[in-house]
């Protein structure tokens, strides 16, 4: 079995919402981000490593339609699924590995905070981008949240990769342009400081 998806699974399993580092009440810069592509509520978004994140929740009070979620760990999205009860139905729910995704629908809104920075090898993060750049529409916009050179070394016990501005855009320098980045303190619910850098990026046509 896929060590990474043991990992998660695990942590989904043990640990509720507020003894995890990455809990938003309201994740309020990725939001954001949403609501400035101005995207039609039919449009297509995905969430990528979004686990119990409560993002999806905030998308379909606003009015969206066509969102999918994916996860490494079934676990995390069955927590989401039972928080959402009926609504959960309303969405699509992909239990994956990012690096073996295999997308069949074509994206306006690609978003990630959090999972990217878990991919450490030239391979992996390869891996990712090439499957952002088939999975997204041209002109489709790519929200990536990552620890900046600012934040922590590691994350759930695992090594991450940190980012600043220069690094995470060199990234993504092949077939997507910067819109804007920001960086945002994120305060974790054991009261302690998580800075991340967020790039906003357009596919080129």
């Amino acid at each position: 079995m896929n060590e990474r998806k043991t990992h998660w699974d695990k942590i989904y399993t043990s640990k509720k919402p507020n003894e995890v580092s990455w809990t938003q009440v309201i994740p309020k810069t990725s939001l954001e981000f949403v609501q400035s592509a101005n995207l039609d509520k039919l449009a297509s978004i995905i969430d990528i490593g979004g686990g119990d994140s409560l993002l999806v929740d905030f998308l379909l009070d606003e009015g969206y339609v066509n969102i999918s979620v994916l996860d490494i760990s079934e676990q995390a999205l069955n927590k989401a699924k039972l928080r959402l009860g009926e609504r959960a139905a309303k969405v699509n729910w992909i239990v994956s590995d990012v690096t073996e995704f295999q997308p069949t629908t074509a994206y306006d809104f690609w978003h990630d905070r959090a999972a990217f920075h878990f991919l450490t090898t030239e391979e992996q993060i390869a891996k990712y981008i090439s499957t952002a750049r088939q999975a997204v529409k041209a002109n489709g916009i790519v929200t990536i949240g990552t620890f900046s050179t600012k934040g922590p070394q590691k994350c759930s016990g695992l090594d991450i990769k940190q980012y600043s501005e220069e690094t995470l855009l060199n990234e993504f320098i092949n077939g997507f342009e910067k819109i804007k980045c920001v960086t945002e303190d994120h305060i974790t619910p054991f009261n302690t400081t998580q800075n991340f850098l967020f790039c906003c990026l357009r596919k080129k046509e």
